[in-house]
């Protein structure tokens, strides 16, 4: 069985900027804005990978529960950097969607994730999704929401609801996951991309996000190349869905 291609759509688990920070005697919010930094400048070097999409989970549901200081800079870290957004997804013709319930936003932060989706709206070739307020179980569930209303509505038969359809109700419309990398020495996925991340190869970094670079990328990159994916059977003959 040959050895994969270059992924199509690349997952990251954000974390390890607060242990990043504290570890240099700083304050949690600087190691958030290094944070910030260094996903600008790792999604550009993704995507001259050829990877056509980028999933990046940035603030869970959740996250909520975190100090009131904290949330209030994550939350203003994007409203005060939209500008900055902007300019670089202008740049690099990449186009923003934000993924998570807008509910507990204030209406800053939903304004400025409604202008930055609008803005770069006409960039379809490289896609980075936000992933904002998000959680798998929410999505599911907001998913199954509109799916019953429109039963209800009687736009179409629940018999006939299968997976590529179901698929249609998430929170975005994008390809399966084909590699989910986590940094910050953490093993597990903590509720994230649930439906997407099926059939995905998970690669786990030692390195906190805030150094996670190119040359880190790389290596997560190498290994899933080595990897041969079966998706439950004996050939590398990807799903329907």
């Amino acid at each position: 069985m040959a050895n994969l291609d270059i992924p199509n759509h690349v997952a990251i688990i954000v974390d390890g900027n607060g242990r990043w920070a504290i570890e240099r005697g700083l304050a949690r919010s600087r190691g958030h804005e290094k944070g910030f930094r260094n996903i600008q400048k790792l999604t550009a070097y993704i995507f001259t990978k050829g990877i056509k999409y980028v999933s990046a989970y940035l603030f869970s549901t959740e996250n909520f529960k975190r100090g009131e200081k904290e949330v209030s800079f994550l939350m203003n870290l994007l409203v005060g950097k939209q500008k900055d957004i902007l300019t670089f997804c202008h740049d690099e013709k990449i186009k923003v969607v934000v993924s998570g319930r807008q509910e507990n936003l204030n209406t800053k932060v939903v304004k400025a994730i409604k202008n930055i989706e609008w803005e770069t709206r006409n960039y379809p070739d490289r896609v980075f999704n936000l992933c904002f307020n998000y959680g798998a179980h929410a999505e599911l569930i907001d998913a199954t929401k509109k799916i019953v209303d429109d039963v209800q509505k009687g736009k179409f038969d629940i018999n006939t609801l299968d997976e590529e359809k179901y698929a249609k109700y998430l929170y975005q419309d994008l390809p399966p996951v084909d590699l989910l990398i986590r940094t910050g020495g953490e093993q597990r996925i903590s509720n994230f991309m649930l439906w997407q991340c099926s059939y995905a190869e998970f690669y786990f970094a030692k390195t906190y996000f805030p150094d996670f670079e190119e040359k880190e990328f790389d290596k997560a990159l190498s290994e899933y190349m080595r990897r041969e994916r079966r998706f439950g059977g004996i050939n590398d003959e990807k799903p329907n869905n």
